[in-house]
């Protein structure tokens, strides 16, 4: 087995690393962040993740993975670096690279022997070059390196699956003997028959930008069926399944609501358009996928005015807050557009996340709102219901329950959860995306 040293402890970093030590490599992770270190140290998982907290337990009870703040013992030992770090959205919509440079420049100060330097980050193309050249101005007389692009393709909420049975590996190298290492590390999978995808540097990197684009796309395409279902009478639901049954086409992703958030297709989808751009090219599909996702919220609110007839002085409750199940990320969370306009706009809100609700008392909105322990308590004097994140528990509601609680019988449902017939029999008015609206029926 390898040693491994993964520098960077967010989400992408801390899983890849303890799923490494869970195919038996020694992972050392390190961080500057000494709060975070301190803290995974004692035991305490930073972030969110359905059964995170178990696999960096098994590793810490077997040894193979350690936490640290001292980088250079931890590169200086290891035959593979993984570069884990943030790569943030710039106001322009191009990607700050900063942490990432400044990792390159860290590393190469403390090589010795022959290292493989892995950009695992998702950045633009061209960015494993750029690391590559800083390295190689750097580092000490005698230090040997290859730079490798192995882009990461884990699902929030579903990561460790995602890491330990992928759908493919991808490998940017330009050497054998770079490729001979990274087959090492991932040698676990080939048990599997997981897919390995050796490729140029190049090509590694657009790939995570173009699939993550496409699968934005699909999203919008579905949402744009869904607005013209409702002007026409069709129904979302079954356009959508009709479509799915195409082989050509699939299911995945063909579900109408609020659109996608979080921290992956939002940013790469910008990144993609701002790399478009600065080579002097309009990438209008994508730009079509971005707008039409931007305009969901919107619908989602006028929805909810409509039904309401205006919302100042109303009390909208709030079921989610999360980008999506699973998860405690708010990074680009429909919920933090819904909630700032509903504030502006004079109305009163109570919230119920089942994991999120802290993260959000620290966002700008935050301190305004009424967090609640559950649906039935944040229903309580609602003139509407908003059901924003999928949560399992939101799926299966008690109406009785909630009628008794609510003032009004407003629905807006922004991830078509129920049907217009299953809320209209419980005495509710309801709307989704692509189905038509219910009246209230009792």
């Amino acid at each position: 087995m390898n040693r491994i040293c993964m520098i960077g402890t967010g989400y992408v970093g801390l899983v890849t690393g303890v799923c490494l030590a869970d195919f038996g490599h020694d992972v050392v992770c390190v961080d500057i962040n000494e709060e975070r270190i301190k803290r995974l140290n004692d035991g305490d998982i930073p972030i969110y993740e359905p059964g995170l907290g178990d696999v960096v337990a098994r590793n810490v009870a077997g040894g193979r993975i350690e936490f640290t703040t001292s980088l250079g013992d931890a590169v200086g030992s290891s035959d593979v670096v993984f570069i884990g770090v943030g790569t943030p959205s710039l106001p322009d919509g191009g990607t700050d690279l900063s942490y990432v440079l400044t990792a390159a420049e860290d590393i190469a100060r403390h090589l010795a022997g022959y290292t493989v330097i892995v950009q695992k980050s998702t950045a633009p193309v061209g960015t494993a070059r750029k690391v590559a050249a800083i390295i190689a101005k750097a580092a000490p007389a005698g230090a040997e390196f290859d730079v490798v692009s192995n882009p990461e393709f884990l699902r929030e909420g579903s990561a460790i699956e995602d890491f330990m049975r992928p759908n493919r590996v991808v490998i940017g190298a330009e050497s054998d003997r770079a490729r001979e290492m990274m087959g090492q590390v991932y040698g676990p999978l080939f048990l599997l028959e997981t897919p390995i995808v050796n490729t140029s540097l190049e090509s590694a990197e657009m790939i995570k930008y173009a699939s993550n684009s496409f699968l934005a796309a699909k999203i919008s395409f579905v949402n744009e069926m869904a607005t013209i279902c409702e002007l026409v009478g069709a129904n979302i639901d079954d356009v959508a399944r009709g479509m799915g049954l195409d082989g050509r086409i699939g299911r995945k992703f063909l579900h109408a609501g609020i659109g996608y958030g979080g921290s992956c297709l939002p940013k790469d989808v910008s990144s993609l358009l701002h790399a478009a751009a600065d080579k002097g090219y309009n990438a209008s599909m994508i730009r079509a996928a971005h707008d039409i996702n931007q305009g969901l919220v919107d619908r989602a609110l006028k929805k909810l005015e409509t039904g309401l007839g205006g919302v100042e002085g109303k009390t909208v409750a709030l079921l989610g807050l999360a980008f999506k199940p699973n998860t405690d990320d708010l990074r680009e969370a429909p919920s933090l557009r819904i909630v700032d306009w509903l504030v502006t706009h004079g109305a009163r809100l109570k919230v119920f996340d089942p994991i999120a609700m802290e993260n959000f008392q620290r966002t700008e909105h935050g301190a305004s709102i009424e967090y609640c322990k559950n649906a039935y308590d944040a229903a309580e004097d609602a003139d509407a219901l908003m059901l924003v994140t999928e949560w399992n528990e939101f799926r299966k509601l008690d109406f009785t329950r909630l009628k008794r609680r609510v003032k009004g019988r407003v629905f807006i449902d922004c991830r078509n959860v129920y049907t217009p017939d299953q809320l209209g029999n419980e005495g509710f008015v309801y709307d989704s995306f692509g189905r038509g609206h219910s009246q209230d029926q009792s």
